[in-house]
């Protein structure tokens, strides 16, 4: 397995690249901020706010339901995004559709801020938050594989684990940012959070869409991307080449974002949900968003770390020690949750965001963009990402919330979910072949590898994920 001469050479010994390697780290990282502002923002405006604002009262619990479920159309329109902006990407470029996916996710979520509640137009309240849910979704879907592909392909190959998890900081940051804001919003009088508060933090959103987009308007074009132009390789149809290539790939990457995913959303969102069924009115709420930021400020340093040790240990390792971890750290979690008490609960979802989470995300940065050859890495690592964001994340809080509004709060249930999900990721690290250091000019995938190119023995990976896509 050789390495590309553009992946391998040394930052230092050429400015020009070592310029636009800063320039790539910082437009990904500032696309990756504002995705999970809205997201996360949008996850707890959805347990504390929207649940009121924009549905009927007569039944607050199933209120909540519908509420979770127009969080949930966000992650159904993510593969549409994903698969319309995967081939654009693959056949036009990584940076223009980076640039029109944050115009238009980045356009949703600022709307969403102006928009009329329940009280003032009825039952077209909740039908124009789900369209404009839908839009946030759609640009959504093709944001961060967008980020992954730029960063991954921009990576010297050697430290491609750390560089690759760099912009995922912004993933902690707009996580971060979103916690801390709601938390400020959270302390005004209830009539004024209701009002008006709720409101600032999605309108406050535009100053990072300009940011973001002068940023990536000034970045050149990927190394891998270029060699495929020059050498007339760019795929006519991406999407007939990824179902007749890339598919395992694809399966393999939902496996492995269902634990990393799904288990982001349900510590985001669910369990303040379900600490807030557990305390009823006596729970507070300002209090409780501080796991999520907690947690959020331990995954600044704790991703690019499980990055960094990806690339001296390999991806499959680092992300099964992650996958382990939350499948043993499950139970014991929402029991803990479950006990009613501030404290614990808070350090309880800071644990699960810096650290269970957290772990297989940094690995993760890389391992999907190698998974996948050049001319196809794009729709690749977006049909993995976004199918796995709606049966992981965007099921999270329909199920989620309507498990905890039928069973009166059962811990045991949300817990045998989320180690299902645990299961499943932990699985998959025995499915995926080795990735590390692989030569993203390459234009097969790393999965169809045969043993003599890849070194393992992927061979009866193949035929074992052949037969499940049968």
């Amino acid at each position: 397995m050789t390495d590309s001469p553009l992946t391998t050479r040394a930052v230092h010994d050429d400015p020009e690249y070592a310029a636009n390697l800063r320039r790539a780290t910082l437009a990904s990282s500032l696309g990756s901020a504002l995705e999970y502002f809205d997201f996360a923002l949008y996850g707890l405006s959805t347990a504390l706010i929207f649940n009121v604002l924009f549905f009927p009262q007569g039944d607050p619990g199933m209120a909540t339901v519908l509420a979770f479920a127009t969080f949930g159309v966000g992650f159904l329109a993510r593969p549409f995004g994903g698969l319309f902006f995967g081939v654009l990407g693959d056949k036009l470029g990584r940076k223009w559709v980076l640039v029109v996916t944050i115009l238009l996710m980045g356009g949703a979520s600022t709307a969403i801020g102006l928009l009329p509640t329940y009280e003032a137009i009825g039952f077209w309240a909740p039908v124009i938050l789900v369209l404009l849910r839908l839009l946030q979704g759609f640009g959504a879907g093709a944001e961060q594989a967008g980020a992954t592909v730029l960063m991954a392909e921009y990576a010297p190959v050697k430290r491609r684990g750390f560089f690759s998890a760099l912009p995922f900081i912004g993933i902690q940051a707009g996580t971060l940012l979103a916690a801390l804001v709601f938390s400020a919003i959270a302390l005004l009088p209830e009539d004024q959070l209701l009002s008006w508060g709720w409101r600032v933090p999605f309108l406050a959103s535009f100053a990072l869409i300009l940011l973001a987009l002068f940023i990536r308007m000034r970045l050149r074009e990927t190394p891998t991307f270029v060699e495929l132009e020059k050498h007339d390789q760019i795929a006519e149809r991406p999407i007939r080449d990824i179902f007749s290539h890339g598919l395992p790939g694809v399966v393999v990457g939902i496996g492995l974002r269902m634990a990393e995913n799904g288990g982001s959303y349900m510590f985001q969102t669910l369990g303040l949900a379900f600490f807030v069924s557990v305390l009823g009115p006596t729970a507070d709420k300002s209090l409780l968003t501080w796991g999520v930021t907690i947690g959020s400020l331990i995954g600044v340093f704790s991703v690019p770390f499980a990055g960094h040790l990806s690339d001296r240990f390999g991806r499959r390792t680092i992300y099964r020690v992650g996958s382990v971890f939350m499948l043993v750290y499950t139970f014991p979690a929402w029991w803990l949750l479950s006990l009613g008490n501030h404290a614990i609960a808070i350090a309880v979802i800071a644990v699960g965001i810096g650290f269970a989470v957290a772990t297989m995300l940094g690995p993760q940065c890389s391992m999907l963009p190698e998974l996948f050859g050049n001319r196809h890495r794009y729709l690749g690592v977006a049909m993995a990402r976004e199918i796995s964001a709606v049966l992981a994340g965007g099921l999270a809080g329909v199920l989620g919330s309507y498990i905890i509004t039928v069973s009166g709060g059962n811990w045991v249930l949300l817990a045998t979910y989320m180690a299902t999900l645990a299961l499943i990721t932990t699985a998959s690290t025995f499915l995926v072949p080795e990735t590390l250091r692989r030569d993203l000019t390459r234009i097969d995938d790393a999965i169809k590898v045969s043993r003599n190119e890849g070194g393992d023995d992927v061979y009866a990976t193949t035929v074992s994920i052949k037969a499940v896509v049968r």
